[in-house]
């Protein structure tokens, strides 16, 4: 019996030890998701745009959309001229329409979350309702 006891408590600091480290990983794990683990939550902030062939970028800021409960609603600066955005994220997949009248769509956003970038960095194309010729663009997360 008191065999026993010694092996529980001389293992009861190791299995802390394994339980600690999983803890960690699994925080780690979150903190720094998987492209397909992008989820809305890791688009709320704002955001740097660079538009291939394009001198001037663009500032969006994304947050909670108040109907659609897996969605962003926000807006795009482009040097004073904004615009209401409306997206999602499925599987790192990246979708977002931007609206300069806030009815009709004038520009859409086709990408996906750059794997390794901790759901910071989103690469694809934007295309302008008014010019039928696709862009690249590229969104970085500002805020930490």
């Amino acid at each position: 019996m008191r065999l026993r006891r010694a092996l529980v408590l001389a293992a009861f600091p190791l299995l802390c030890a394994t339980a600690s480290a999983q803890d960690a990983a699994h925080t780690l794990a979150v903190a720094c998701p998987k492209a397909a683990e992008v989820t809305e939550q890791h688009l709320f902030g704002l955001w740097r745009a660079e538009f291939e062939g394009l001198p001037q970028g663009a500032t969006l800021l994304l947050e909670r959309h108040p109907d659609l409960p897996e969605s962003v609603r926000g807006a795009i600066n482009r040097d004073g001229e904004r615009a209401e955005v409306s997206g999602d994220v499925d599987e790192g997949e990246f979708t977002l329409e931007e609206s300069v009248n806030g009815m009709n769509i004038s520009a859409t956003w086709l990408g996906e979350v750059v794997e390794g970038s901790c759901g910071r960095e989103i690469r694809g194309t934007w295309q302008a309702e008014s010019d039928r010729r696709a862009r690249g663009f590229v969104l970085r997360k500002a805020d930490r």
